[in-house]
């Protein structure tokens, strides 16, 4: 899009059906020769894999109160054309970010002027407690404004559907289509307050007695002796876990006070993303100071969560993505294995740029593994067309989200901070510790170890870049990582897997999407995948090799380690 179609674009937001506050914005943009406006207008701004996300301010590249309305309508547009012989129902929850109140608000009144019912949260609530809420109240889709762990600058807006999960083909399609024939001036802002219902309480308790009873077991000892530090990082967590933790019977919690608040300028860490040490320092340091056995800490909206505990020797050390998820998934597939649970119809849900170790374990117990896309709505697919023939024990992805049972159908930071402290109150109670009962996981399945880097490229440019970077690992595909030969190059794109020594081809059953894996024949994989939520690309980077016994876990790691290190240098990153 050329300069001049930018400015003609730009002044349709002079003009009704825009605010005031609006059209100031951009005259002044439009005055002065902004450089943002060309960022602001080059492009609307799409749904991605979890949604909506984006900068707030005005322009079609933007979140605003026209760009969520524009959804809201086509959104509402699609429930009323779908369910013609019921009044179509939405519940709508929101984050602690700046304006997600307001903007929950706006987008409720929409729906009720298109006479949809709305269940709307009378105050901030973690992002699983919304998809608890959607089969709760047995509503036909959901809303949650939130941006998760980005800056704060960025708000964003999920879509779910009736099972809970967030929406995918052909649902995502035919809403994308409704929205985009929607003009602005067609967006209905005069509410009806008569189907606007105020929701709390009643469904944070249904909320907080559902996650314990999923996520705890009657057998286990020792819960008032888990020493936990937890901290919200200012988001919404607050608000469910220390409730869910109490009511388990955690009576040893220690919240990091400074972050306890809700704050969507997230004052205390520069990114309030539960992956990265810096955001838990806080967190590490009370711990230190008290003793603790745990550290558990939530992103903004509740659904990703990170965990420190004590290695070896003591020091305590932040678990990554996929150690939780071998973690988790292992505990629960223990419980259902001494309930007498499992008769071959069970299965446990992964993604295809989670560790693969998933799979091995899972198939130590009998039970399979689905692998879908990246995301959780791919795994609530996976639930629903399950549904009746085979049971979903638990799920998870790499990049710190889990599913434990059902009952929530998307990524739960709630039952899943339960579920980690109630494994590591078991192996206390034991002698044990919930690093040892990862060590002995890498002592029966081979010791595996990911990494994940994040090369960010903003703008026109940079959206350009990164496509240009898929496009030369798809065009001239590399043919030896660390000395292996590459057997397979996985497209998701072309839904074709190639086996590079061969030439054979393969197709893959999976929705199409635009990430590549390169995987050797001993198991080393890299993965690149463009965000779809961020102006990044991903890689992700997996290795293994075996460990023959705990004495060996350092030297294991520490070996894996510098393969992943070299491969990184391999790959120019």
């Amino acid at each position: 899009m050329n300069s001049d179609d930018i400015i003609r674009k730009a002044r349709l937001w002079i003009a009704e059906p825009f605010d005031l506050e609006t059209q100031n914005e951009i005259k002044q943009l439009i005055e002065t020769g902004s450089k943002e406006l060309t960022d602001r207008f080059y492009k609307d701004l799409e749904f991605g894999t979890g949604g909506m996300r984006g900068t707030m301010g005005a322009g079609t590249n933007r979140i605003n109160k026209y760009t969520l309305g524009k959804n809201t309508q086509g959104l509402s547009n699609y429930l009323n054309k779908n369910f013609p012989d019921k009044q179509p129902s939405v519940a709508i929850a929101y984050d602690c970010r700046h304006n997600s109140k307001t903007f929950a608000r706006s987008v409720a009144e929409v729906f009720s002027a298109n006479g949809i019912k709305v269940y709307l949260f009378e105050d901030l609530r973690a992002t699983p407690e919304l998809s608890f809420a959607v089969r709760e109240l047995g509503c036909d889709s959901g809303i949650v404004l939130t941006a998760s762990h980005n800056p704060p600058e960025y708000n964003g807006y999920k879509v779910y559907f009736n099972d809970g999960g967030q929406i995918i083909p052909p649902q995502d399609g035919e809403i994308i289509e409704e929205i985009n024939s929607v003009k602005f001036e067609d967006i209905k802002f005069e509410p009806d307050p008569s189907l606007i219902e105020i929701i709390g309480e009643e469904i944070d308790a249904k909320f907080a007695r559902a996650s314990v009873a999923n996520a705890t077991s009657s057998d286990t000892v020792g819960r008032d002796k888990l020493k936990i530090v937890f901290t919200s990082l200012h988001g919404t967590s607050i608000t469910m876990v220390p409730r869910a933790l109490e009511l388990a019977g955690f009576t040893d919690v220690h919240i990091v006070e400074e972050q306890r608040e809700p704050d969507g300028d997230f004052p205390t860490v520069a990114s309030p993303n539960p992956e990265e040490p810096a955001a838990l320092k806080m967190a590490t340091d009370l711990a230190e100071e008290i003793g603790a056995d745990i550290v558990i800490g939530t992103d903004p909206d509740c659904d990703r969560l990170g965990i420190a505990v004590r290695d070896t020797t003591g020091k305590l050390v932040l678990l990554n993505g996929n150690q939780t998820f071998a973690i988790l998934v292992d505990a629960l597939l223990k419980d259902w294995v001494a309930q007498g649970r499992i008769d071959g119809k069970q299965f446990v849900g992964s993604t295809i740029v989670s560790t693969p170790m998933i799979i091995k374990l899972a198939e130590s117990y009998g039970v399979k593994t689905k692998v879908g896309l990246t995301g959780f709505k791919w795994i609530a697919k996976m639930i629903r067309e399950a549904e009746g023939k085979e049971e979903f024990i638990g799920g998870g992805e790499e990049s710190f989200g889990f599913m434990v049972g059902d009952f929530v159908r998307d990524k739960d930071a709630v039952s899943s901070t339960v579920l980690a402290c109630e494994i590591a109150a078991r192996a206390k109670s034991q002698n044990s510790t919930l690093y040892k009962e990862l060590l002995q996981l890498y002592l029966k399945h081979g010791f595996y170890k990911e990494h994940l880097i994040s090369v960010v490229k903003k703008g026109v440019e940079g959206a350009q870049e990164i496509k240009q970077m898929m496009t030369d690992m798809r065009n001239n595909p590399v043919h030896e990582i660390h000395g292996e030969p590459v057997k397979y190059l996985f497209d998701y794109e072309s839904s074709i897997c190639r086996d590079l020594i061969t030439g054979e081809e393969h197709p893959i059953e999976l929705p199409k999407s635009n990430v590549l894996i390169y995987e050797t024949a001993e198991g080393t994989r890299m993965a690149a995948r463009p965000s779809g939520t961020e102006p990044k690309i991903k890689f992700y980077f997996s290795v293994n090799g075996p460990m023959n016994s705990l004495d060996e876990a350092k030297e294991a790691e520490s070996r894996l380690d510098e393969k992943i290190r070299d491969i990184i240098k391999e790959f120019n990153l």
